[in-house]
C-alpha cells in the first residue's frame, strides 16, 4: 500500500485540490473531507474505500457536484465546477456526469430501451445509435430491449442502469454501492460488465463500496480515513483490500488508545 494519492497529469477525468468539507459550525462542526488533493485519471476503474464516516460517500458527492465545498476545488477535466451556478451545474451533470446507484432507479412504465435513452431525451439530443448499439452488445441486453424493470432481474435492472448512465459517453461516471441490492453472482455479472465498459469502451469510472471484492475489480483503490487520503492500492486484490483497511482499523485503534 503506498501512501501517496494518484497525480494529477495528463488525461485527467476530474480531480480535487485541497477540498474540504465542513458540516455545521461551531462546536457542531463535523469535517468530513480535510484538504483532500486527488484526481482520477481517463479511463481507469477507481474503487474509494474506507470506514464509516470516512469521507468516501461526500468526496464523490464532491466530485459529481452534487454538493457543494466549504473550500478547495473540483474540476471536471478543466472546467472547475466549484465556480458553477445551479443551473450550470445541472447542465453539466446532464451532459457529462453519468450516475449509478444502489437503487437501480429505473422507471417502471418504460422499457429497457427507453430507459436508457432517457438522458438523451431529456436532454432534447439525438440518439447516438452506434454507440448505444455497442453499449447493448457489451452488456449482452439485446433480447432485453423491450421489456419493463419488473420483467428483469436485479442484476439486468442494474445492467441497464449501468447502459442508462454511459448513454451519452460522459467524462465519467460515479457509482454509489453499485452491487449492494445483488445476490453475489448478480454483483459480480454488474462489475465485470463495469471493468469492461473501462477496458473495451474507455470509460472513466469513479465507485465507492465496502466489499473489498468488488473494490477488486478496480483498477486501483483509494482508501479514506477521517477525511483525508489514508493510501492507495494497485492492481488491487480481496486480499490486498483487507489488508489496507486492517490496518487503517489498527491506526484508528492506535489513536483511540493514545
Amino acid at each position: 500500500m503506498t501512501t501517496t494519492p494518484t497525480p494529477a497529469g495528463a488525461g485527467t477525468a476530474v480531480s480535487a485540490q485541497n477540498l474540504t468539507k465542513v458540516y455545521g459550525s461551531g462546536d457542531v462542526a463535523v469535517t468530513a473531507l480535510n484538504n483532500v488533493t486527488i484526481s482520477f485519471e481517463t479511463g481507469q476503474f477507481t474503487a474509494i474505500m474506507g470506514p464509516s464516516g470516512s469521507g468516501k460517500s461526500t468526496l464523490m458527492h464532491l466530485l459529481a457536484g452534487l454538493d457543494s465545498a466549504t473550500s478547495g476545488r473540483v474540476l471536471l477535466g478543466e472546467t472547475e465546477l466549484t465556480t458553477l451556478g445551479d443551473n450550470e451545474l445541472t447542465r453539466l451533470r446532464r451532459e457529462r456526469v453519468g450516475f449509478v446507484f444502489q437503487s437501480f432507479n429505473l422507471l417502471p412504465m418504460f422499457t429497457a430501451w427507453e430507459n436508457i435513452t432517457l438522458p438523451s431525451e431529456l436532454a432534447g439530443a439525438a440518439v447516438d445509435s452506434a454507440w448505444l448499439d455497442s453499449l447493448v452488445d457489451t452488456f449482452g441486453m439485446r433480447d432485453r430491449l423491450t421489456h419493463k424493470p419488473h420483467a428483469l432481474s436485479g442484476g439486468q435492472q442494474q445492467r441497464v442502469a449501468i447502459a442508462r448512465a454511459l448513454s451519452t459517453r460522459p467524462d465519467v461516471v460515479f457509482a454509489d454501492e453499485p452491487t449492494g441490492n445483488l445476490d453475489s453472482r448478480s454483483g459480480a455479472e454488474v462489475l465485470s460488465f463495469l471493468r469492461r465498459s473501462v477496458r473495451e469502451l474507455g470509460q472513466t469510472i469513479v465507485m465507492v463500496t465496502h466489499d473489498p471484492t468488488a473494490a477488486a475489480y478496480a483498477d486501483q483503490v483509494v482508501l479514506l480515513a477521517d477525511g483525508a487520503i489514508a493510501g492507495t492500492i494497485e492492481s488491487p486484490t480481496p486480499e490486498s483490500v483487507m489488508a489496507g483497511l486492517d490496518a487503517l482499523r489498527s491506526l484508528e485503534t492506535t489513536a483511540g488508545l493514545s
